[in-house]
């Protein structure tokens, strides 16, 4: 039986074309995800740091409109799980050294996630560990949470720049195997 021109592709016909001809399309709107969250924690920052707002005002941009997103243990598990997919899911897209920076971001990723997802399980659970007043990460034991976020968003954000510029620009014959066409023409 032969599959009509109007069903879906399959998905690994969807992950190949996200990974080939797509790759270019589908980095930039996963960079405008992971500016837009840049964005609030840099906004909730300048509250804190600049503007003097008590951690509970600084709420960011989405948070002053909804409140309930700066409190939500799901908002921000959901983000750093579409993140975590994100990266899954581009990563067959580079080769050679923009491949090994590109590993560097998901790796830092899985430990944000995997930290976020402690989060959501003690709100859940409505037991936090070291009984303390809200959810807490591991790393949380160590920093504050506000400090924290921006650590990780920079932990995971600059390998993953990087590596995004080395596969814009491959210089090696290990960077030349990609598959899509990224590459800035020279």
């Amino acid at each position: 039986m032969s599959a009509s021109t109007d069903s879906p592709a399959p998905v690994h016909g969807r992950l190949e074309a996200l990974n080939g001809r797509m790759h270019q399309p589908a980095l930039r709107i996963f960079m405008v995800i992971v500016v837009a969250h840049w964005a609030e924690h840099i906004v909730q920052a300048v509250q804190i740091y600049v503007m003097g707002w008590s951690i509970p005002e600084a709420r960011g941009v989405l948070g002053i409109p909804f409140p309930w997103l700066v409190t939500s243990e799901w908002m921000h598990y959901g983000y750093a799980l579409v993140m975590l997919v994100g990266f899954l899911i581009l990563r067959p897209g580079f080769a050679g050294t923009s491949r090994t920076w590109w590993n560097v971001a998901l790796g830092i990723q899985v430990w944000h996630h995997f930290e976020h997802l402690l989060l959501l399980i003690q709100a859940l659970a409505g037991a936090n560990i070291m009984d303390k007043a809200a959810p807490t990460s591991i790393i949380q034991l160590l920093m504050p949470r506000v400090e924290l976020h921006l650590f990780y968003n920079a932990l995971v954000t600059i390998p993953m720049l990087i590596a995004m510029y080395v596969h814009s620009r491959p210089g090696r014959a290990t960077d030349l195997v990609a598959r899509c066409r990224c590459a800035v023409e020279r």
